[in-house]
C-alpha cells in the first residue's frame, strides 16, 4: 500500500514536471520566433534606410544638375515628379 502511494506520488510529480517542460519548450519556441522576427525587421529597416539614403543622394544630384540650368536635368526632374504623382494616384485608387 505504501509502495503504491509512493508510485502514485512519483507519477503525479512526473506529470507536473512534464507540464513544466512543455511550458518551457513553448516559451523557448516563442522566444526564438520573436528573435527571428526582430532580425527580419532589422533587415528591412536597414534596406529601407539604404534605399532612403540612395534616393536622397539621387535627388540631391538631380537638383544640383537642374540648378545648373541643364535642360535635360530639368526634364528628368519634371518626368520623375509627374511619374511619382501618377503612381501615387494609381495606388491611391486601390485603397479609396
Amino acid at each position: 500500500s505504501e509502495a503504491y502511494e509512493r508510485e502514485r506520488q512519483n507519477n503525479s510529480r512526473l506529470d507536473e514536471l512534464a507540464g513544466k517542460v512543455t511550458a518551457l519548450r513553448g516559451v523557448t519556441v516563442d522566444i526564438f520566433d520573436n528573435a527571428r522576427n526582430h532580425d527580419l525587421i532589422d533587415s528591412n529597416l536597414d534596406t529601407f534606410t539604404s534605399f532612403s539614403q540612395n534616393l536622397r543622394g539621387s535627388a540631391s544630384r538631380l537638383g544640383r544638375s537642374a540648378q545648373s540650368g541643364s535642360c535635360t536635368a530639368i526634364l528628368k526632374l519634371a518626368g520623375i515628379i509627374a511619374g511619382v504623382v501618377i503612381l501615387l494616384w494609381w495606388i491611391g485608387g486601390w485603397f479609396f
